[in-house]
């Protein structure tokens, strides 16, 4: 679904019916906008595979020492099911790609740690992602045909790995990056 946005200029004589007719052609435009919104999320809401799909925002930068956790009982130990990283970032963030580190925590003990890489952005710098402004929307893939084969709570923890380019030591502060979720999908041959 593509929004075309038209900016124009109104000047409203106050007092005069014509600025009368112009305020009211304003606020109709105004309503249809509002409800054109409210018909997109309830549209978008509804979403049959989503399992679990939790965000946690990033206030001014993520630090390279920052954890990012969710918390997780999942609905059987039968079924297969996708796990995705849902990163929101803006035109802060610098980088083509970005290295995570997501470590997976099992009810009975057994962690297991890996280090992803995902690439961010087209070779002409446009940013990959969904969304209409300059807050982008990845939904980066974790694990496929995932089965909780433990029954308990699971923790994803979430830290970025960036480096610069010939650099040892990572990136204090992540700029860009506003929001970090985790998503569990039911897969849809269930």
């Amino acid at each position: 679904m593509i929004f075309q946005t038209e900016i124009i200029n109104v000047k409203i004589i106050e007092g005069t019916k014509e600025g009368k007719n112009l305020k009211t052609i304003k606020t109709m435009r105004n309503s249809v906008w509002g409800i054109l919104l409210l018909c997109s999320f309830l549209l978008t809401s509804c979403d049959p595979n989503g399992v679990f799909d939790q965000y946690q925002s990033i206030p001014n930068s993520w630090h390279k020492d920052s954890v990012i956790s969710f918390k997780v009982k999942p609905p059987d130990s039968l079924n297969s099911y996708n796990l995705f990283v849902n990163l929101r970032n803006n035109n802060d963030y610098k980088y083509n790609n970005l290295f995570l580190i997501v470590e997976l925590n099992y009810p009975h003990g057994k962690t297991i740690k890996d280090t992803l890489l995902y690439k961010m952005a087209k070779p002409n710098g446009e940013f990959l992602g969904s969304g209409f402004s300059s807050i982008k929307e990845n939904k980066l893939w974790y694990k496929e045909n995932f089965i909780f084969n433990e029954t308990g709570e699971y923790t994803f923890n979430v830290q970025h790995a960036m480096r610069e380019y010939g650099k040892v030591n990572g990136i204090n502060e992540l700029e860009g990056v506003i929001d970090v979720g985790f998503r569990i999908e039911s897969i849809n041959n269930q």
